[in-house]
């Protein structure tokens, strides 16, 4: 056991603690008052300069160490609608809301790692940690960017992480390019002209239309895409009629797209626009198309995934680091800051997914097991910066 080791053993104990109360607390979007007190408390309690109210609930903590690197390592703190179903002693006291992503958990280690560089143990650079709210579809990494984050807190290169169910705890997956996808959604309101169910061709039927646009879109994805390049095109709500013989004059399609490719995204957009509106035409109904992009893709910068994976490396061993994963189709706001400055953002595993403990379930739980590796992962990453800038 190394004397790093050592000094995790040491607050471990209290790094779960931290996670259970985070647990138990869990707030929404951009409602997270109590959790960042929460954590400006144990910032500043480690000596750190702390930084309150960037994005209105945001948190920054900065520990300077002379000349060397300056990265940002960021946590998101947010938690979900969700109705939690764990039954743990430290299940959520909020009703209808719930940490089904392991937000408590990233939040936890960073806070470890935080407290261990700041006991005198920091290489040479200045650290940012970032816990950033409004992860989950609302875009507060956006709203960080907007509000001045690197100007305020100038960096080289930013680093995220999230636990991974399905990936073997004290593994890492390091990817060089996308990791996530971009996140679009969009509505399409097709007005026709209801009628008596049994007397259909005195109306135009939206169903009917709904439906054959449903086939269009899907078609784009599998005739106008590239197979070689991912796409996702998912109706997720319908929502029409109120009778069983009364066929309505409106209909709601909504869902997501998703994508990697700046290009494939512009098509995306673009044929669904025109089919929709076509499609709508040629049936004599009139169609209210809306496009929303969401968030960019998350796409890693070669040097620093690199850095990364020594730094995982350096935790787990080169056999657990695994660099040939498939990136996923879901989508994550840390893209926002790799827009603006080169970083990588990674996967901790975080354990088997079988009994729907995998992420956004009911029944999901972070597993404290990973806790030592997070912690660990942020200290190296800092010192492996720190030794690769002064090489």
């Amino acid at each position: 056991m190394d004397d790093l080791d050592k000094r995790i053993d040491g607050i471990l104990a209290d790094v779960v603690e931290w996670r259970h109360d985070l647990h138990a607390h869990p707030e929404l979007a951009f409602e997270e008052r109590r959790t960042a007190t929460f954590i400006a408390e144990r910032l500043a309690s480690f000596g750190l300069e702390v930084q309150t109210g960037l994005a209105g609930t945001g948190v920054v903590g900065v520990l300077r160490n002379g000349n060397g690197p300056a990265i940002g390592m960021r946590a998101d703190i947010d938690a979900l609608p969700i109705v939690e179903a764990t039954g743990l002693p430290y299940a959520s006291k909020h009703a209808g809301r719930m940490h089904a992503c392991g937000h408590d958990g990233h939040t936890a280690m960073l806070l470890g790692a935080a407290r261990i560089l700041a006991e005198g143990t920091a290489p040479r650079g200045t650290f940012v940690f970032i816990f950033q709210p409004a992860e989950e579809s609302e875009g507060g990494g956006r709203v960080m960017v907007e509000q001045g984050l690197f100007t305020r807190f100038p960096v080289d290169a930013v680093y995220g992480a999230h636990n991974w169910p399905g990936l073997p705890c004290g593994h890492f997956a390091v990817h060089t390019g996308p990791v996530m996808a971009a996140f679009d959604i969009f509505e399409a309101i097709i007005e026709g002209k209801g009628s008596h169910g049994a007397m259909p061709h005195q109306g135009i039927d939206p169903i009917t239309i709904g439906a054959q646009l449903q086939t269009a879109w899907q078609t784009i994805v599998s005739r106008a895409v590239n197979p070689t390049d991912p796409a996702v095109i998912s109706v997720t709500q319908v929502h029409a009629g109120d009778a069983w013989n009364v066929i309505p004059d409106k209909l709601v399609l909504r869902g997501t797209v998703r994508s990697f490719d700046p290009k494939l995204r512009d098509l995306l957009e673009a044929k669904m626009t025109q089919r929709a509106e076509m499609i709508c035409a040629a049936f004599d109904a009139r169609c209210r198309f809306t496009y929303t992009r969401r968030y960019p893709a998350t796409i890693n910068s070669a040097t620093e995934a690199e850095t990364a994976r020594r730094a995982a490396a350096r935790v787990a061993g080169q056999e657990h680091v695994v660099t040939d994963r498939p990136p996923s189709m879901a989508a994550e706001d840390f893209a926002f800051m790799l827009e603006q400055k080169p970083g990588a953002y990674i996967w901790m595993g975080n354990g088997p997914d079988d009994d729907g403990r995998n992420l956004h379930s009911p029944h999901y739980d972070f597993n404290d097991a990973v806790l030592p590796h997070g912690i660990r992962y942020w200290v190296r990453l800092a010192e492996t910066t720190s030794v690769e800038a002064a090489a």
